[in-house]
């Protein structure tokens, strides 16, 4: 007998513990970060983001509807420290004590490895990496004082799957996790937990302007063990988790959102 029920729309969870909860996302105007930026806006949290893209930050604002609480654009190069230290000072004393930060920040642009010069190495370890070591140390006290929070570092899966064709990116995000590793018993004495989320391929409008072309279908059509396109929005899911009260026990891991590529 063949089932012709049609499939229910999914119903996801909801986290009574974010409420009014101070979240702070860095690279939060567009593509991931701005999934985050939504899906923690509707959750009811006090969201704080920074970008250096003005244009997008704006635009998501405008798309964003009614929330709770209007989500805070701040923005900022997060390659430059002493911006990036005065962005969270004003996320605070906007929004209050930080409980979660999400390390979101990033830029996967192609290049060379027999023309990389010291410029380009440095340039791209503060983008894609030396933030989320500093964000991370200037919302510890702000945590502590709260009797914990959450840090969620985006890693990646592209050093795992030795994707050619940006190797200061894929070493960047290899190095977050030990950056997760090396912090969580010590972070973790106050009630701090810091994870890894670990994004496959994202579909999101760069990667489709960019990147996503029949050939790109069919790898995902074949790597992946569930069909479709991994989107921003299942990072968010992961990420409101991890930032809720529901993961109180959970430090130090690796958790991957990508289809079950890797």
């Amino acid at each position: 007998m063949v089932n012709t029920t049609m499939p229910q729309a999914p119903a996801y969870a909801s986290y009574p513990s974010l409420a009014n909860r101070t979240v702070l996302i860095t690279g939060g105007a567009s593509g991931i970060g701005a999934g985050f930026v939504e899906h923690f806006a509707r959750q009811g949290a006090r969201v704080a983001f920074l970008d250096v893209d003005t244009t997008s930050a704006l635009s998501l604002l405008d798309q964003l509807g009614e929330v709770a609480h209007r989500p805070l654009f701040i923005p900022c190069d997060l390659a430059d420290l002493d911006a990036l230290a005065k962005a969270i000072a004003e996320a605070r004393t906007a929004l209050g004590p930080i409980a979660v930060l999400i390390n979101n920040a990033a830029n996967d642009v192609r290049h060379e490895f027999a023309t990389t010069t010291p410029h380009d190495f440095d340039r791209s370890v503060a983008v894609n990496l030396r933030h989320q070591y500093f964000a991370t140390q200037a919302v510890v006290d702000d945590m502590r004082a709260l009797g914990g929070g959450s840090v969620i570092c985006l890693g990646s899966t592209s050093w795992m799957i030795k994707n050619a064709g940006y190797p200061m990116y894929t070493m960047a995000k290899a190095a977050i996790h030990g950056l997760v590793a090396g912090l969580a018993r010590e972070l973790g004495r106050d009630h701090i937990r810091i994870n890894c989320l670990v994004p496959g391929w994202v579909i999101t409008e760069k990667q489709q302007r960019l990147w996503l072309d029949a050939a790109g279908e069919a790898e995902i059509a074949r790597a992946q063990c569930l069909p479709g396109h991994v989107m921003a929005d299942d990072l968010a899911r992961m990420a409101l988790f991890l930032a809720a009260d529901d993961s109180r026990m959970i430090t130090a891991r690796d958790f991957i959102v990508d289809g079950g590529w890797v």
